[in-house]
């Protein structure tokens, strides 16, 4: 192992790769890591300052007044997401748009334009609001018929829109940000075919993205629930990579359909919405009923819906090791099953250390617990390297000459 192992160390050492600046040095590099840890809790407090401007400068209770007032109270809540989605987004836009143009530009990882970027962030604005409507008008539904239990039917609702979302991505959210293209006939078409067929796997279409016109990010994904289930991987991915990689990679994501990792996944987030929907339910009441100048009458106020959506961001930041780990153990699996079937461990280790551009390589074992949604890069390449010791006969580990210093 003392190959790879030095083959780790000089990827750790040279800030070229990590797509920062040249001469940026390690510590740039770092700050691109250990600033990301730091993002997840100031874009919660970021969350949470947004709602309690809306609470203590009265607009919430303002747009639940106006909505009541122009509308039926089944629809009220609906209305009043309008407003209130747009409010609270350009409160926190300045945050938005350093930790999503400014430091990815800043890093290197930023390929669109400030008015492109923006363009987007208008699409994801009206997807937003259009989730928030039917949320909040079935959320409120829900808290006014079942006073008591409200939130084990609120977290059936969130489960459902989460098993709705996951099944309308693919076909109607993922082409509003890129075009997608079958993967041209080929030799590399033909490899990943193979192996979807040798698993039973529909493979008819093999989608690639333009996502090289927004970020330099290498990706593939399976998106979408039964029959809108696919697999896609980015343009960049098929530019920056080799074949061996690129069907590693799809094998991996193969992993995740064979597996059923999207139902799973739902499954298991519905036990986290339990949670966090039984302690927003023993909470909210009581902080409305202390902060009278907010004018939230009680939880079925419309208004109420920023109370709700603060304590559930803090719930939410509360338990993101646990979502991590939920994740991380799907792609730990997805990882195994990916080499099983396309036997390419040397490959699929190169995209792990390709990928500490943007994520850390040799994490902590805390760290990699508390921050980690995905294996680290060094816990996939052991993996990958025991695997090929464990399955090719007189393996060798040999550093890839990419690696070399000075490349």
């Amino acid at each position: 192992m003392g190959g790879l192992q030095s083959a780790i160390r000089r990827r750790c050492r040279d800030p070229r790769l990590y797509g920062a600046a040249p001469g940026a040095g390690a510590r740039q590099v770092g700050r691109l890591f250990e600033g990301g840890y730091w993002l997840v809790l100031w874009s919660a407090l970021v969350g949470v300052a947004g709602y309690w401007i809306m609470l203590r400068a009265g607009l919430a209770a303002r747009f639940g007044g106006w909505a009541e007032r122009v509308t039926s109270r089944w629809f009220a809540p609906g209305l009043f997401a309008i407003p209130f989605t747009i409010a609270v987004a350009l409160i926190t836009l300045p945050w938005t748009i350093y930790s999503g143009f400014v430091r990815e530009r800043q890093y290197g990882l930023m390929n669109q334009s400030f008015a492109g970027w923006l363009g987007d962030q208008g699409i994801a604005l009206g997807i937003g609001i259009f989730v928030n409507v039917i949320l909040f008008v079935l959320l409120f539904a829900v808290i006014r018929r079942f006073r008591r239990t409200w939130w084990l039917w609120g977290a059936g609702v969130m489960t459902l829109l989460v098993a709705v979302g996951a099944l309308v991505f693919p076909l109607f959210v993922a082409p509003l940000f890129n075009h997608y293209t079958e993967l041209p006939a080929g030799p590399l078409r033909d490899r990943i075919v193979a192996v979807a067929k040798a698993n039973h796997i529909p493979a008819e279409h093999i989608w690639v993205a333009d996502e090289s016109k927004q970020s330099k990010r290498i990706s593939a994904n399976v998106a979408g629930l039964g029959p809108t289930a696919r697999i896609s991987l980015n343009d960049n991915l098929l530019n920056r990579t080799g074949p061996d990689e690129t069907v590693a990679v799809l094998g991996h994501e193969m992993g995740h359909y064979v597996l059923g990792h999207v139902a799973r996944m739902i499954a298991m987030m519905a036990l986290v919405f339990l949670a966090m929907f039984g302690a927003i339910y023993w909470l909210a009441p009581g902080i409305i009923a202390r902060h009278p100048a907010w004018g939230v009458r009680d939880v079925a106020d419309p208004a109420a819906a920023a109370v709700l959506l603060l304590l559930f961001t803090v719930a939410q930041l509360i338990l993101t090791p646990v979502e991590n780990t939920i994740v991380r153990t799907q792609e730990s699996q997805a990882d195994a099953w990916g080499v099983n079937a396309t036997h390419q461990p040397d490959a699929f280790a190169r995209i792990a250390i390709r990928l500490s551009e943007y994520r850390k390589l040799q994490p902590g074992p805390v760290e990699e617990f508390l921050f980690f949604d995905h294996p680290s890069g060094e816990t996939r390449v052991r993996m990958m390297m025991q695997w090929k010791k464990d399955n090719v006969p007189n393996a060798q580990i040999v550093a890839h000459p990419s690696l070399a210093p000075g490349q």
